[in-house]
């Protein structure tokens, strides 16, 4: 009889199942309605590049940074080269990675923040990961030059998430003395 009865039980609780499960479910008004909340991740935006410049660093008396176009930089200590891209319509957090190539590994590597750096074996490519607060959509990163930097063609990859934005090519050249 308890068998009987287990069965029974069981029976029934699977034809209720079936029929609980059978029901529909508005599972798109789910998402929809909860993707309000959460912000959109980089990956889903949209990345439109409206402008990108490369070239030397110049701060003014205020701390005003500019750069000076140019594909050419004076292998002088201290002078830094870098880049600014500015993301159409883009507010919030950006995380980029940058990828440097030098024609040959320098004496040191080097970062002032701390970021996440790192170094290929033969020495000659670094790539830094940072997350940026892109505020007017913009987002920037320099180097300075060190004793024992190459001279030659450089070249710099620009990535948000595994997308490549902008790219650019330049040369580390000698001072000229007077």
């Amino acid at each position: 009889m308890r068998i009987w009865a287990t069965t029974a039980v069981l029976a029934s609780s699977w034809l209720l199942f079936d029929i609980i499960a059978s029901k529909p479910i508005s599972a798109t008004y789910v998402v929809v309605q909860n993707a309000a909340q959460f912000p959109t991740p980089t990956s889903l935006k949209k990345i439109t590049v409206t402008n990108a410049e490369f070239g030397l660093k110049r701060v003014d008396a205020k701390g005003n940074v500019t750069i000076f176009e140019t594909k050419t930089v004076p292998l002088q200590e201290g002078n830094a080269y870098g880049w600014r891209i500015k993301l159409k319509n883009y507010q919030g957090e950006v995380k980029w990675r940058e990828v440097l190539r030098l024609p040959k590994p320098p004496e040191t590597w080097g970062t002032d923040n701390g970021e996440n750096f790192s170094i290929s074996a033969d020495g000659t490519t670094s790539i830094t990961r940072r997350t940026q607060s892109a505020a007017d959509g913009v987002i920037e990163n320099f180097w300075t030059i060190a004793p024992g930097d190459p001279i030659g063609k450089y070249k710099i990859e620009v990535y948000i998430d595994d997308r490549l934005i902008n790219t650019f090519e330049f040369e580390v050249i000698p001072v000229k003395r007077i």
